[in-house]
């Protein structure tokens, strides 16, 4: 009996074994037909991120002039030529045409692609759409008018029926009205009520909604399997736990119940369940490091933390975010290239915005402080 017991287990290993490798091999077999010229596009503009030695010269830029002449160098060259930096919102208007050269590239990453591939870069849009929804929800409740709010919406955010939103006076005739025809239609069902909108309320339906998006993210992955799977399940896996990290730390002090918190978690993750049971049970910032204190890598990144006081938990996750979109771009056949480059060049816009606002301000010596790549 124990012999036979070995020999299936053996067997079973075995089939286990042949079935990952014979997936492998179709998946760099087929990966090229479809998605091979995509990624090759993607991966050229990886290589025209800004590097160290263009971040070394831009930091040491003593007015805007100069910063719009280094930047003029490279893949930014024509669009930040336009600008006219004796203008009042000079920062904005840079940091406006860099993000238009961005779009642009994610555009005709898009045009480019087809079938499961397309979908996957659609999926990438939804967190930009969560974030007009909410900006333009919130506004209008402050009384702004709906056309400055349409300029401050992000472009990979946009959709047809969006300026409607204005007219909405709950969450039922938010989805009922607008939403059910968009990409977010489907994450708005079965997590609505009749509330009429208020921030609070907002941001529980904005937390809802990335909940929803990240956990469709990360079934969809799974379904396309191989090397994506792996790779994406890393970064959302993250993403669900840097999302438990951020309602955790922001509800410390409101009236969330510890239920309200839990329901607002992804049901994955480093720190599902035990962690977000903890994270939602805390009631202060240093209930919750010590929770992550217990978890990988969140320990590891809480002793750097540790050394320097200036560094910030949500800045430490941006080092950590980073690191593994490097990584992505060591392994080939894969979907998550893609949602790297997004995030490093999204990161990019983020560090060209600290380096012009520290010029204006005339705030030299924290410029390397909030540069990260």
């Amino acid at each position: 009996k124990a012999s036979f017991s070995t020999r299936a287990t053996a067997e079973q290993a075995l089939n286990q074994v042949h079935k990952c490798t014979s997936g492998n091999a179709m998946e760099m077999a087929t990966f090229n037909l479809k998605d091979g010229y995509v990624e090759a596009i993607l991966r050229g503009y990886k290589g025209s991120l800004l590097n160290s030695g263009d971040y070394a010269l831009m930091c040491q830029c003593e007015n805007l002039d100069d910063l719009k002449m280094h930047l003029s160098t490279t893949t930014y060259g024509n669009l930040v030529s336009e600008v006219d930096v004796g203008g009042a919102n000079t920062t904005t208007q840079l940091i406006e045409c860099c993000t238009e050269k961005f779009v642009e590239e994610f555009e005709y990453l898009q045009c480019q692609a087809e079938g499961t591939l397309y979908h996957f870069l659609e999926m990438c849009r939804i967190p930009h759409m969560i974030d007009n929804v909410v900006l333009i929800v919130s506004g209008c409740l402050h009384n702004q008018h709906t056309p400055e709010l349409l300029e401050k919406c992000h472009p990979l955010g946009m959709f047809d029926a969006i300026a409607s939103l204005a007219v909405a006076a709950n969450m039922q005739e938010l989805y009922q009205l607008v939403l059910i025809d968009t990409p977010l239609g489907k994450y708005f069902e079965g997590s609505l009520s009749r509330e009429d909108l208020t921030e609070m309320h907002l941001e529980i339906m904005r937390n809802m909604l990335y909940k929803c998006w990240i956990e469709d993210f990360n079934a969809f992955c799974s379904k396309v399997g191989g090397t994506t799977r792996e790779v994406m399940g890393r970064f959302l896996s993250f993403e669900a736990d840097r999302r438990a990290i951020a309602i955790a730390s922001n509800s410390v002090g409101t009236e969330l119940t510890h239920d309200d918190k839990k329901s607002l978690f992804c049901k994955f993750g480093s720190l599902y369940p035990y962690g977000q049971k903890d994270l939602a049970q805390a009631e202060d910032h240093d209930e919750i490091l010590k929770v992550l204190s217990d978890y990988s890598p969140y320990n590891r990144l809480l002793a750097l933390a540790s050394a320097d006081d200036d560094l910030m938990i949500d800045e430490i996750l941006s080092g950590q975010e980073l690191d593994l979109c490097k990584e992505s771009f060591t392994q080939q056949f894969h979907y998550g290239v893609f949602w790297a480059y997004i995030k490093m060049k999204e990161q990019e816009l983020r560090n060209l915005m600290w380096i012009s606002e520290c010029i204006v301000q005339n705030m030299h010596n924290r410029i390397h402080d909030g540069v990260k790549f």
